[in-house]
Formats: C-alpha cells, sequence, structure tokens
C-alpha cells in the first residue's frame, strides 16, 4: 500500500486522535493539529512514537490557511489526506445564544474546514489527487430541538462538501463526508451552552427534554469510536471494509445514524408526495 500523508485536525481527543493512531499504525504520516500541542504531545505520547508530528492550530484563527500550507510544505508539499474534524456542540435555545456563540460555532464548523481547505487544495489541485474528509453528524442530515445552531453548521457543511465534490472531481480529488451518530466520547457531555442559561419557558418542553438526555449520555453511547474511525480509515484507503466503496459520498456511522437517515428520508418522500399538486401549480400556463 502507497504511504499516504495525512493531516487531522482536531486530533487531541476523540475521533481525531484515534484516526491519527490508526493511519499511523498503517503506515502513512501524519500531521496532527491542536489548540495546545504541548498538552497534546503529554496525553497521547503515542503519535509521536509512530511518527506522527504535531503543530499548533486553531480552526477559528485567521491565521489558519497560511499554517496549513507551511505544514504542507514542510512535507515537500504532499498531501494526500485532509480530515477536517476539529468541531463542537453548542446546544440550547436559539433565544439564548449570543451572536458571538452563534459566531464562534459556525467559526469552528464551518468556517473552520474552509479555511484548513484553502491552504490544502492549491496542493491538491496541483498534483492531481487527494481526498478530503469533512466530519459532519447525524446532525447534518437530521435537526433535533436544542441542535439549531450545531445542526445549522453541519447542514452548511454538508452543502458546501456536495458542492465541492462536484468542483474538485475534475482534478481528482474525493470529497467524503463522513456522518457519525452517537459516539461513546466525550462530545456530547462536554457541549457548550449558553452563558444565559435556558429561558424558562422551555422547562418542560422537547428542548429541555433532548438536553437532559444528552448530559446523561457518558458512557452510554451506542457507537464505538475506534470502529467508526477504522472505518472511515478503511473508506478513504480503500482497505477492510473500504474496498470497493472509492464512489462513496456519504458515510452515515452508527445504526442511530442509519436509523435517523432512513426515517428523515421516509419523511421528506412524504412531504414531497403531499406537496405535489402545490408545487406543480406555480409554473406559467
Amino acid at each position: 500500500m502507497t504511504t499516504q500523508q495525512w493531516l487531522i485536525t482536531g486530533a487531541s481527543s476523540g475521533l481525531g486522535v484515534i484516526m491519527a493512531e490508526l493511519a499511523l499504525k498503517e503506515g502513512h504520516k501524519v500531521i496532527c493539529t491542536a489548540r495546545d500541542p504541548t498538552k497534546a504531545k503529554e496525553q497521547h505520547p503515542q503519535i509521536e512514537k509512530l511518527g506522527g508530528t504535531w503543530i499548533q492550530l486553531d480552526v477559528t484563527s485567521k491565521e489558519t490557511t497560511k499554517k496549513v500550507e507551511d505544514a504542507i510544505r514542510e512535507v515537500n508539499g504532499k498531501i494526500d489526506v485532509v480530515v477536517n474534524n476539529a468541531g463542537y456542540s453548542l446546544l440550547g435555545s436559539i433565544e439564548d445564544m449570543s451572536e458571538t456563540e452563534i459566531e464562534n460555532q459556525f467559526s469552528t464548523n464551518l468556517y473552520g474546514p474552509v479555511r484548513v481547505l484553502k491552504g490544502a487544495l492549491p496542493f491538491m489541485r496541483a498534483q492531481k489527487s487527494g481526498t478530503i474528509v469533512n466530519i459532519s453528524s447525524s446532525a447534518g442530515i437530521d435537526g433535533v430541538p436544542t441542535c439549531a445552531m450545531y445542526a445549522g453548521s453541519k447542514f452548511a457543511l454538508e452543502g458546501m462538501s456536495e458542492s465541492l465534490s462536484k468542483e474538485l472531481a475534475p482534478f481528482g480529488i474525493r470529497v467524503l463526508l463522513v456522518e457519525p451518530g452517537s459516539l461513546r466520547t466525550p462530545f456530547w457531555t462536554s457541549f457548550v451552552s449558553p452563558a444565559a442559561g435556558m429561558n424558562k419557558d422551555y422547562a418542560g418542553t422537547p428542548l429541555e427534554d433532548v438536553l437532559k438526555r444528552f448530559g446523561s449520555q457518558e458512557s452510554n453511547q451506542p457507537g464505538d469510536p475506534f470502529k467508526t474511525a477504522q472505518r472511515i480509515v478503511e473508506v478513504v484507503t480503500g482497505t477492510g471494509m473500504g474496498v470497493g466503496k472509492e464512489s462513496l459520498f456519504r458515510l452515515p456511522l452508527g445504526s442511530d445514524c442509519y436509523r435517523r437517515f432512513q426515517t428523515k428520508i421516509d419523511g421528506m418522500q412524504q412531504n414531497l408526495k403531499d406537496a405535489e399538486e402545490i408545487s406543480h401549480s406555480t409554473g406559467y400556463q
């Protein structure tokens, strides 16, 4: 198998660090990014032992694009796989969220990948190859209460990825949109709440019910992050269960995610049928 050069954002915890370790063990080279690489090195010494490198990167920074460019130049301008994994969830009512909190959510989950891609794509276009892995979520297809801004940022990432997959195909660049279900990582229990708290009028509503459920999910999530990371690496490299899956654009992971997607598709199909007469009534006669 040909050795690939990877760059993974948000590699200091959860899915990111697991993907990095798996890719390294398969013989690939990995640039791992973290807001605090010193802390990341201490917590995950296996990354450097396996040959990985750490760089400081906060994807909300305007310096992101240049830092990505510099990191790729340091490895002779070769980059095969970019994984946009950095992200977090802002959960609650949009009424309670400040504009700054909302802007930070989108700056990380949507503009962060844009900044990274602006740094990496010129190299991929020049070499006429590469894979972009954008880590979305089951919330990128199915929005639930509390997730208006988180889901909004992931829905936007999904739309961007759809367009990118078509724009980059002539250059031999693949886009893979990964949509994990609920994983047994600290992600959902480390969500950010609005500083203003929850408006009392939402007490007893679906928003509060879902918020409580997210807060009590630690160690109860159905998804295995190691198996999830393994499937991503396999689909990217065309190994294991990824053999013959080179044409996949969306990669839903987890039975919970699969069920949510199927329910969403069924509901959209019914909605389309119910709206058919109205839809066809708006043209010039």
